[in-house]
């Protein structure tokens, strides 16, 4: 005989299974940004094995295949800005974003810039000059740093990028809600984050996130990775699920939104 929790009692179960194929187009409707934007609106894009780590060989990239690769570059063919944590920048070698003439075109239908530029967090801003990301990049990125920093890290990098002072009330850490409205300021509205775990966490703990976008990859990777996101602040933040879509190799795109 099957007991039932009287919590589930009540509940409906659907079998996934194949539906229909999804075009380029239908694809790219999945991720539109809500119509008339007045403040942030921040979608987090994160990968994940099926036993929960983050990382595979140390880097979020060793988990992605040929679908997800794709997804990655449309959700940033969408954005404004792509939001993203120092040390991800240092992990995964990041340059500029690469934008095919397509998408550049249809960005400008928008009423989009070309090319989204990409903002990164940094209380310390101890960034390479040198780096692709700023000698591979066809716009100047975003450093938001703190107060204590400021000075410092515009003298450093000013000439190869924007320094702004995204504090908030600690002069030594760089405040969420703040580095958002600074991206307002400048009509970056649709915001991408790409993480790290602890940008990503921030975000969560600071009730930024509006959605998240998690791949879930046919891998098992054991050990002692880290999830997608890692931090001291715990919330229980209620989501709903957007749509679900999968590809011939295993992996899940899911899309949750948050319940309002």
């Amino acid at each position: 005989m099957l007991f039932m929790a009287d919590t589930a009692a009540g509940m409906q179960f659907t079998v996934l299974g194949p539906t229909d194929a999804v075009d380029d187009g239908r694809l790219t409707d999945f991720y539109t940004y809500p119509e008339g934007l007045d403040r942030c609106w921040v979608r987090g894009n994160m990968i994940a094995s099926l036993d929960g780590g983050a990382t595979s060989d140390g880097k979020a990239g060793g988990l992605a295949g040929p679908g997800d690769r794709s997804m990655f570059a449309l959700m940033r063919h969408a954005a404004d800005v792509i939001l993203v944590g120092a040390a991800t920048v240092r992990v995964e070698n990041y340059s500029g974003a690469q934008v095919p003439l397509a998408q550049r075109n249809a960005r400008q239908q928008r009423g989009q810039a070309e090319v989204p530029p990409i903002a990164v967090v940094t209380a310390s801003g101890n960034l390479d000059p040198d780096a692709l990301f700023f000698t591979r990049t066809e716009v100047p990125p975003l450093i938001l740093t703190c107060a204590d920093a400021f000075d410092d890290t515009r003298l450093r990098l000013g000439a190869v990028s924007e320094v702004l002072n995204a504090s908030g009330p600690q002069s030594d850490a760089v405040d969420g809600a703040t580095a958002l409205k600074l991206l307002g300021e400048r009509g970056l509205f649709r915001v991408l984050t790409e993480g790290g775990p602890l940008l990503l966490s921030q975000l969560i703990s600071d009730d930024l996130l509006d959605e998240l976008c998690l791949t879930v990859a046919p891998i098992l990777v054991g050990g002692q990775g880290r999830r997608i996101a890692s931090g001291t602040g715990e919330v229980h933040t209620q989501m709903r699920p957007a749509h679900l879509l999968s590809d011939d190799q295993g992996y899940l795109y899911t899309r949750y939104v948050r319940a309002r």
